[in-house]
């Protein structure tokens, strides 16, 4: 079975693990902690960037109760509608000003046609993180995360996220951890599979440190 060009599946990563094996055999023994690996799949669109930008710098429950009012308010998950509603209105709920700054321009963006989250998952994986991050409030980390969880593109690699970085100097048995510009560039060697490779090693990041207390 050839990959699929969507992470949406476990069948799917698993597609791409008996390919990034081939490309790099030292990924069979991370395979083999971490068993099945499973794809996580977000709303897209203008509802699941919203929802990443609420969760920047935020611990995971905070994030979700912000969320949880958010999604209350009406409007608030139309482009249209956001940009129908007041500043007070999002910041009510938990919002920063940043980010209420940062979803309005993502809403003017679709609004005016700038953005279109359908054209975005026809492109390969620069590409289309370059369009989103042409786009203001949109960083490098928010376009890898939209792209990996709410598109399901399977060419991302987040580099700067320190879980990631900490499971590959352990799964690989690195005498240090890897700096970021060093990370991006160990994963070209995984594309166009990028992607399962980042679940492959979350996943064994977390079966590391929930079984023996490590990578903490």
């Amino acid at each position: 079975m050839s990959p699929s060009p969507r992470i949406d599946s476990v069948e799917t990563i698993a597609a791409h693990l008996d390919v990034l094996v081939g490309i790099d055999p030292r990924l069979a023994a991370i395979r083999a902690v971490t068993g099945d690996v499973y794809p996580r799949i977000d709303a897209a669109g203008f509802v699941g960037i919203s929802r990443i930008v609420c969760g920047q710098l935020l611990s995971v429950a905070s994030a979700a109760a912000i969320w949880a009012r958010y999604i209350k308010v009406e409007g608030a998950l139309d482009p249209i509608g956001f940009l129908n509603l007041d500043e007070a209105a999002i910041r009510a709920v938990g919002f920063s000003g940043g980010k209420y700054r940062t979803v309005r321009a993502i809403a003017e963006a679709m609004a005016s046609g700038t953005l279109d989250f359908d054209h975005l998952e026809t492109l390969p994986a620069d590409a289309a993180v370059g369009y989103l991050t042409a786009h203001k409030g949109i960083g490098p980390w928010t376009a890898q995360v939209y792209l990996m969880f709410c598109a399901g593109h399977p060419d991302i690699f987040p580099a700067g996220d320190l879980a990631l970085r900490k499971a590959v100097q352990d799964g690989l048995g690195l005498d240090r951890l890897p700096e970021i510009s060093e990370l991006a560039n160990l994963a070209r060697n995984w594309a166009p599979h990028r992607s399962a490779a980042a679940l492959l090693f979350w996943r064994y990041y977390a079966v590391r440190r929930n079984r023996e207390g490590v990578l903490s």
